[in-house]
């Protein structure tokens, strides 16, 4: 295996914003407009992940160029177009992004990216992804791992794995201060084993990066974030979240309290977890067959070079024998209904006359006598409440499940939420609340599971643990007595030891049975 490594100079940053869980620091920026409104993604999304703000006028590349693994099983590329897809509008050259400084070790960002069919088997060309530091006071050394699957992260085939090694994989080694770098990823064109990906029936192909090791963890990141003076994060963008079902992150498990561990979408995450923007990531690939009479494919605003049938069966549009991709090739063509939020009427115009005028475009072929501008319904919330009528998309902001357009709360019965039940044997089932109490069971909260990660035939969050445990260190003590204080009459949360909804006399007497000092 050969690897070829090279890292051009950067510049110093022109902005820097911090803001964490516990405190929110200055910023300067020349437009205050564009940094009062990344100021209000950040503060809506300062629960799990963190988010840093940091703008830069150049981002060096660290391009890494390794030798192939001897897996390849997907033919040899010949003329076909070489394709970019990316969810994220970011510079990759330098610009404005979200450091994500709450993410941990071990944890994953990845994309998924849907082609068409035709694009099947495909060769991956070149992987890339910002990661950055924020008034880093340390040289920061990062061990990584970039990972490529058929598929997306959840369901599909992981293909390829390359780990740092600082040897033929370099580790990210950033400066001190606030800077970035474009950690981009190869296999040597030369090289006969290259990344090849087949379609696994999903038409999608997914790639993500690990950070195997930070600079400096000091401490459990479900707690206290890895501090962001002296680490490097991946970074997302700061235009708003576009692709929230095609953004990943495998997060560590943090508990009930936690965001979701595993695989998740960011759409599937709660709106405290969420990421405000895309991964500023991208990959380019290239088909391994050309066939005849291909055009450009428009899926949303993705395009590729496909037949007019692999084009239709994926859901695209195709634009024609001989058309090419280009920056416009994706916008809808022709008149198509317009919606104006202000009136809540609808007027066919062509695209650029809509944006012009301040509506917003419907999809390509809509019209305005068939087509519903500002749908609304009930939307189903993850705490088994109902909210609307609101729309699909702030439904999907919340976690919900949208029931449909024109749907009613008054009409609509939502599922409680269902989660892991202690009985008193130690058995686990995963049921309601209500039913839990009733079996005489210990509710251990909303989406918590069964899961029995020991193999020990008990479930982890069933085995015996001191339940007045409040803070999670082990002891029961002083600290824990002041906490549910601190928390009397809440409703729920880490002080409300059996779980009945609010905090009281109950607990107390539970946390001083189970006094250890």
């Amino acid at each position: 295996m050969n690897t070829w490594f090279s890292r051009s100079s950067g510049h110093s940053m022109v902005a820097a914003l911090v803001l964490c869980q516990f405190c929110l620091a200055g910023v300067l920026a020349a437009d205050a407009t564009s940094r009062d409104a990344i100021m209000d993604d950040l503060a809506v999304s300062a629960g799990r992940q963190w988010p840093v703000w940091a703008a830069y006028r150049d981002i060096p590349t660290m391009r890494v160029v390794v030798g192939g693994a001897g897996q390849s099983d997907g033919g040899v590329a010949g003329t076909c177009p070489t394709q970019v897809v990316a969810h994220t509008d970011a510079n990759f050259s330098g610009g404005s992004f979200i450091v994500q400084a709450g993410f941990a070790e071990l944890e994953s960002a990845a994309c998924s990216y849907v082609v068409p069919a035709a694009a099947f088997p495909l060769r991956l060309d070149l992987t890339e992804m910002i990661f950055a530091t924020s008034a880093a006071t340390v040289q920061t050394t990062t061990k990584w791992s970039i990972l490529v699957w058929e598929g997306t992260p959840a369901t599909g085939t992981l293909r390829y794995t390359y780990s740092s090694d600082a040897k033929i994989i370099p580790h990210i080694v950033l400066p001190p201060g606030t800077s970035g770098v474009n950690v981009q990823f190869m296999i040597d064109p030369a090289d006969p084993d290259q990344m090849y990906l087949n379609d696994n029936g999903s038409h999608t192909f997914s790639i993500g990066y690990r950070i195997d090791e930070h600079n400096n963890q000091t401490q459990n990141p479900c707690f206290v974030a890895p501090p962001s003076s002296s680490n490097a994060f991946p970074t997302t963008d700061v235009s708003g979240l576009a692709q929230g079902t095609q953004n990943w992150i495998n997060a560590v498990n943090c508990g009930a309290l936690g965001c979701p561990s595993g695989w998740k979408t960011f759409a599937s995450w709660p709106t405290a977890c969420r990421p405000t923007g895309d991964w500023v990531m991208r990959a380019t690939y290239t088909p391994v067959n050309c066939a005849a009479l291909q055009g450009a494919c428009c899926v949303g605003t993705n395009c590729a070079i496909a037949t007019q049938a692999d084009c239709q069966s994926v859901g695209g549009l195709y634009r024609g024998d001989g058309t090419v991709c280009s920056s416009s090739i994706c916008l809808p063509q022709g008149t198509n209904a317009c919606c104006f939020a202000s009136t809540g009427g609808c007027v066919n115009l062509s695209y650029q006359s809509c944006l012009s005028a301040g509506g917003a475009p419907g999809p390509e072929g809509s019209q305005c006598a068939t087509y519903l501008c500002f749908p609304q319904g009930a939307c189903c919330l993850p705490s088994g409440s109902c909210a609307g009528p609101i729309s699909p998309e702030a439904c999907a902001l919340q976690g919900g499940n949208y029931q449909g357009n024109g749907t009613s709360c008054a009409t609509t019965s939502c599922p409680l939420p269902q989660g892991a039940a202690c009985f008193p044997n130690g058995f686990c089932l995963v049921m309601t609340q209500g039913d839990a109490t009733a079996a005489g069971a210990s509710w251990q909260g909303a989406g918590t599971t069964c899961a029995d990660s020991n193999g020990n035939g008990t479930a982890d969050l069933c085995e015996a643990q001191h339940p007045g445990d409040v803070n999670g260190d082990g002891a029961v003590n002083g600290q824990d007595l002041a906490t549910l204080l601190a928390a009397w009459g809440a409703s729920g949360g880490p002080a409300d030891v059996n779980h009945d909804g609010i905090v009281n006399g109950s607990d107390l007497a539970t946390v001083l049975s189970d006094w250890t000092g």
